[in-house]
């Protein structure tokens, strides 16, 4: 079985704080999306490769599951996997998890690659898309996690 990557290591700084006294649900998707920016290097979607190429990564869709609070100063660390991907799109899998393992929240996204001087979407380039590959190779689940692909709805009882 692949294991997830990680991307981010860090601790809930106090401005993630909110009335309740825990971590903001608006900072869990603030955590994920320096995932993204993390996975956009690991894959070489640098700064400077982002300036030349004028190509970049959109989020389509992110669903987004709360599992346990996150208190002020716990270490957290978020991890990804690969769900699925083709030559414009990414199904990516995030994971945040607080201290002693507890996993905290979930991310399920999908990312489409963006032409930005045509502005719509546009193939990987090659050397990025192979990246994909390895990453996909290396970190793809060998069964999907529960959350991915849920339906958000209220349960009817019969």
């Amino acid at each position: 079985m692949n294991k997830a990557k990680l991307l981010i290591q860090d601790k809930v700084p106090e401005a993630w704080i909110d009335y309740n006294g825990h971590m903001n649900d608006a900072e869990y998707v603030r955590a994920f999306s320096r995932g993204v920016d993390q996975f956009m290097n690991v894959i070489g979607m640098t700064e400077d490769f982002l300036a030349k190429s004028k190509y970049t990564i959109y989020t389509m869709e992110n669903h987004v599951c709360y599992l346990d609070e996150m208190k002020l100063g716990e270490s957290f660390e978020v991890f990804i996997n690969v769900i699925d991907y083709d030559i414009k799109r990414i199904h990516l899998f995030f994971e945040l998890y607080g201290e002693n393992g507890k996993r905290a929240a979930t991310s399920e996204q999908l990312l489409m690659g963006i032409n930005q001087e045509e502005g719509k979407a546009s193939p990987f380039p090659e050397e990025i898309f192979n990246h994909i590959e390895e990453l996909a190779t290396k970190h793809k689940p060998a069964e999907n996690p529960k959350e991915v692909g849920r339906v958000i709805g209220i349960r009817k009882k019969k």
